[in-house]
């Protein structure tokens, strides 16, 4: 489901470029009020999580491949806004180390993988789920936020490819990027994500979401108060000085005709 170089004309990566990077500008903003210390480190294995499950490329009919991203669990743990930096961190490494995506496409893929499934997951789960704390029920849950926002991703990813030869053609009217027609693209992406990797997506977010629920259930961000216990990723405020806390005493002499030994604040001439 990465989109390689050559494939997306500059009418398409360019305006994806630019919604991608408002997402990151409003989710680095959002985190930094939001997420607090002791979330940084699940944020950092989220990310290799994501990382190592989509290295499993594997091909499929239609000339393309198919994988899971594990977005859908990272919403729902941390939150979609968590889940779009981490998820394109990781888009963005794969496709400058590893040759997985293009360079002109990163827009698009963090657009299709980081940012539209963030949300379709974490918005199908909170729908399904309801106000119910019922294990079946957050069990049906997790598995469609998965699996329903992995396949909105490939339907994005679809839909960028296949209106290339319609709106990018040569003189000779041949196309000049991705060559396949929607009639084509369409099922070639939606078919192999319908199954198996719709059905993987979902079992890997209902397994996570259920260890976590028995392990660690405070961190689970989708049936939490997301204000809670998150506290600004900020340095707490200094210190007062030894100096102005000498500056905020009272002055004045020990009073030591007193056995309470209380200040004694009259002036030096009196008594």
């Amino acid at each position: 489901m990465h989109i390689p170089d050559g494939y997306l004309g500059p009418q398409t990566y360019f305006p994806l470029y630019g919604i991608s990077v408002g997402f990151w500008a409003i989710a680095q903003k959002k985190l930094k009020k939001q997420l607090s210390l002791k979330h940084v480190p699940y944020l950092a294995m989220a990310a290799a999580f994501s990382f190592l499950i989509m290295m499993f490329n594997i091909p499929i009919p239609g000339g393309t491949t198919g994988h899971a991203v594990g977005t859908g669990i990272i919403a729902i743990l941390l939150g979609p806004w968590a889940a779009v930096l981490a998820v394109s961190i990781v888009l963005i490494i794969q496709a400058l180390l590893f040759g997985d995506g293009g360079i002109t496409a990163i827009g698009a893929n963090c657009f299709n993988m980081a940012v539209a499934m963030s949300f379709v997951s974490y918005w199908v789960f909170g729908l399904i789920k309801g106000r119910s704390e019922g294990n079946a029920r957050l069990s049906i849950a997790a598995f469609l936020s998965g699996y329903i926002g992995l396949l909105v991703a490939a339907l994005f990813t679809a839909i960028e490819l296949g209106i290339q030869p319609l709106i990018a053609t040569g003189v000779d009217g041949r196309p000049l990027y991705a060559p396949y027609p929607p009639s084509v693209a369409l099922p070639a992406l939606l078919i192999g994500h319908l199954f198996p990797f719709g059905v993987v997506e979902g079992l890997v977010t209902v397994l996570l979401l259920k260890y976590f629920l028995k392990h660690e259930p405070d961190l689970v961000y989708a049936l939490s108060n997301p204000s809670r216990n998150r506290a600004p990723l900020t340095p707490p405020s200094p210190l007062p000085s030894p100096k102005r806390l000498r500056a905020g005493r009272p002055q004045g002499r020990v009073d030591k005709s007193r056995n309470d030994c209380r200040t004694d604040t009259r002036p030096r001439g009196e008594g």
